[in-house]
């Protein structure tokens, strides 16, 4: 996979804002998308998470969340050195197991990938929101925002709304800020016993998951925002698209 230099990216700043992660670019910070989906994340979701820690513990769900986030940054970091050519050896018992895992996104999701723009890219829509993506490149002949996930068990297409909404959102700010094409995002998963799922969103779907982000991210200011505030952040959603 080759580097295509089309497209440079800010160095990642960040910053607690009330606990909450925000990055910084010059004196604006602003809030990260994972930040935002968390704060205006459904009633339903929190019941349910609330209930499964009630059904295995508070111990177990802490062990639990710990080492998939532990696997999850292992998994990563190896996949980021592969696409920088950088050798790069894990022998902890995490590392060998998220080696393994980085095999299987490689062998069945990075083969696809002709160039690539950067790796952990930090993207953000002035004035309003940022992140960081996985990998921006060539997917398929497409410019495509990538997002590595690690998951304790197989995914359901029904359960990955968050990762739909995220791309939708870093589709965008990569778009307003590069004046780039993104047509399709890829999320690629892998589990600890090897399974790996690949999910595309593109097209009318692409289109959807941004205006329900924009929804996600007019909730947000509703509760973080007085009226007056409100009023200085400017929210027409036909400029997000560009008539895409």
């Amino acid at each position: 996979m080759k580097k295509n230099n089309s497209y440079r990216y800010p160095k990642t700043q960040r910053e607690n804002v009330n606990g909450k992660r925000h990055y910084v670019f010059d004196k604006e910070k602003l809030p990260s998308v994972t930040t935002i989906l968390d704060i205006t994340q459904p009633a339903e979701k929190r019941e349910s998470l609330a209930k499964w820690r009630e059904r295995v513990g508070e111990d177990s769900a802490a062990r639990i969340m710990n080492e998939a986030a532990t696997r999850g940054t292992a998994m990563h970091k190896i996949l980021e050195k592969y696409v920088l050519d950088e050798g790069y050896l894990d022998e902890t018992t995490v590392g060998k197991q998220a080696h393994n895992m980085a095999i299987q996104v490689i062998q069945n999701g990075l083969i696809n990938m002709t160039e690539y723009y950067g790796t952990e890219c930090t993207l953000f829509y002035p004035g309003l929101y940022a992140g960081q993506t996985d990998l921006v490149g060539i997917h398929n002949d497409k410019e495509t925002i990538i997002d590595f996930k690690q998951a304790n068990r197989p995914k359901r297409e029904e359960w990955i709304g968050d990762y739909k909404l995220q791309a939708g959102a870093y589709a965008m700010a990569h778009d307003h800020v590069h004046g780039s094409n993104i047509e399709q995002c890829v999320i690629m998963v892998c589990t600890p016993d090897l399974y790996y799922q690949e999910f595309k969103v593109e097209g009318p779907e692409l289109r959807r998951w941004k205006h329900a982000f924009l929804k996600r991210l007019d909730m947000y200011h509703d509760l973080i925002f007085d009226e007056k505030e409100k009023a200085k952040v400017n929210m027409n959603p036909e400029d997000f698209f560009n008539g895409a």
